[in-house]
């Protein structure tokens, strides 16, 4: 069974709930990523923030990424995978909530991440057709 720990970028870096969506987009930019798991005080994962979050419910509003906290941009309940969960298991949960990133999280602690990319990298052709026509058809 390959799991959700065998196709994931390791090393995800979180940005903290307190730290600026200015400070959010330079590890953004530092790590070569487009999104940031939100980690609270607790440690714990608390939503994700995107490069385009960050353009369109900050800068295009009028406001300055140096004074908006990224946890303010963390809504309802973020979706995640345990590390051990089957890979067809991620691929729905995915599919279902149409999302293109997914952390991964091993005994409460992020370990991961997995993106499109991952994906790409990891699944069959007929898979990885599935999960597009899923993700990005109903749109």
């Amino acid at each position: 069974m390959t799991t959700a720990r065998d196709i994931m970028h390791a090393g995800a870096k979180c940005v903290n709930e307190d730290d600026s969506l200015y400070t959010a987009a330079q590890m953004m930019r530092d790590l070569k990523v487009g999104s940031l798991p939100i980690c609270g005080r607790d440690n714990r994962l608390h939503g994700i923030i995107t490069d385009r979050d960050i353009v369109l419910r900050c800068c295009a509003e009028g406001r300055d990424p140096a004074e908006v906290k990224a946890g303010e941009l963390a809504q309802g309940k973020p979706h995640w995978v345990d590390a051990g969960s089957d890979v067809a298991k991620v691929l729905t949960m995915m599919e279902q909530y149409q999302i293109r990133r997914v952390p991964v999280i091993a005994e409460h602690q992020l370990v991961g991440m997995i993106s499109e990319a991952d994906l790409a990298r990891h699944l069959t052709d007929e898979q990885l057709a599935h999960f597009v026509e899923s993700v990005y058809a109903a749109r």
